[in-house]
């Protein structure tokens, strides 16, 4: 199985190379985040309880569904668990390195055995990067906008509550 894993990445272009390599690290640094408490985290996610533009900007959208796609296969083949905050994490900050603004979203919901669960799902324009399935079933608790250098401060939507 790895074999043709390796295969596999080394048939793939050098800019999907390098975007593999760095999904890679981003989830490693991402998943050791996770054992620090999410205080100290936080402020490493963005401006809390906002959220950037849902405003459509097709080039952006685009490099951020390569990094979905990455981030999604790399995810299935990493040593450790990257599940969806990992895997939010690690595409905002693959984003955040190409100038492309995100929000990181925090829900909870019940299952079928009314027990709380979480997701988290990475949002940028109007397309889910990261953890869409199932979004409508959870309750937003807590947002971060990661803004780009060269956004207009007045694209970010604040939200009181």
């Amino acid at each position: 199985m790895r074999t043709v894993l390796f295969r596999s990445f080394l048939k793939q272009k050098w800019a999907v190379k390098r975007m593999i390599v760095e999904a890679i690290l981003f989830l490693g640094y991402a998943r050791v985040m996770n054992f620090l408490p999410f205080a100290r985290i936080a402020p490493l996610l963005g401006t809390e309880q906002q959220e950037t533009t849902y405003e459509r900007h097709p080039v952006k959208e685009r490099t951020a569904l390569h990094i979905s796609k990455v981030i999604y296969m790399v995810s299935k083949h990493t040593p450790w668990k990257s599940e969806c905050m990992v895997s939010g994490i690690a595409a905002m900050k693959m984003l955040k390195r190409r100038n492309i603004e995100s929000t990181l979203y925090f829900g909870i919901a019940k299952n079928e055995h009314q027990q709380l669960i979480a997701h988290a799902w990475l949002r940028c324009g109007t397309l889910y990067v990261t953890g869409a399935e199932g979004i409508e079933n959870f309750t937003v608790v807590n947002k971060f906008a990661k803004q780009s250098k060269h956004v207009n401060r007045g694209c970010v939507i604040k939200h009181e509550g």
